[in-house]
């Protein structure tokens, strides 16, 4: 007898990508059905509630939110649904905290139809899955971390960037200094900023230099 569908809920800010993945998996719907949708974390996790999907497709931002986040609260909601990230940021250090969280994959956008189904299968079968052209730099860097050759900060789950916003903000810089120095906007200043000071456990600049001192996380 064959198994009835996966049920799937999508978590994205963009409306575009719910519309892309329902079109792209009309072909698949006797293997994966989508059954609801949602823009931020709160959404998720009504979703989630309201219809008791077997696996969770959320992406690692949502609008002025962390997905991962969303994660915990949605496995906090729903422990037996499976959370795979899909999202086009390809930083190995979005994977570790994702996989601590409890998340079951993490995948990129440009997977295909025929992939995402098949990844979907798997995962859903107890798998814990990985977008293959992450799974080898993963590795490496599990590698050069428990070698200790890694930049500042990475034991904390802090990305390379971060390391380096973070460093800046010990120095002293504001969030326009820093933008200046890394020549990127202060928008992305403030996303880095935010994803510090969730990584810490902090709320503000002052407690992120004080933990940052306190780990000796620069020598």
């Amino acid at each position: 007898m064959r198994s009835p569908p996966l049920r799937l809920v999508t978590v994205d800010d963009h409306q575009m990508v719910h519309d892309g993945l329902r079109a792209m998996l009309r072909s698949y719907r006797d293997q994966v059905r989508i059954v609801g949708e949602a823009h931020d974390a709160g959404g998720a996790i009504r979703a989630v509630l309201d219809h008791e999907p077997d696996l969770v497709l959320l992406d690692v931002r949502l609008r002025g939110e962390s997905g991962l986040d969303a994660c915990a609260g949605i496995l906090r909601a729903r422990p037996s649904c499976r959370v795979v990230f899909m999202t086009v940021y390809d930083d190995e250090q979005y994977v570790y905290q994702a996989l601590r969280l409890g998340a079951s994959g993490f995948l990129l956008k440009d997977v295909t139809g025929a992939e995402l189904v098949a990844s979907l299968a798997r995962i859903a079968s107890g798998e814990v899955l990985v977008a293959p052209m992450l799974a080898g730099r993963i590795a490496l860097s599990a590698a050069r971390l428990h070698a200790g050759e890694f930049w500042p900060g990475a034991h904390l789950g802090l990305t390379q960037r971060e390391s380096e916003v973070l460093a800046l903000m010990v120095s002293g810089l504001t969030n326009r200094g820093i933008a200046a120095r890394l020549t990127v906007s202060e928008e992305t200043v403030k996303t880095h900023t935010r994803g510090i000071y969730r990584k810490l456990g902090v709320g503000d600049r002052v407690a992120a230099v004080a933990t940052a001192l306190r780990e000796g996380v620069f020598r």
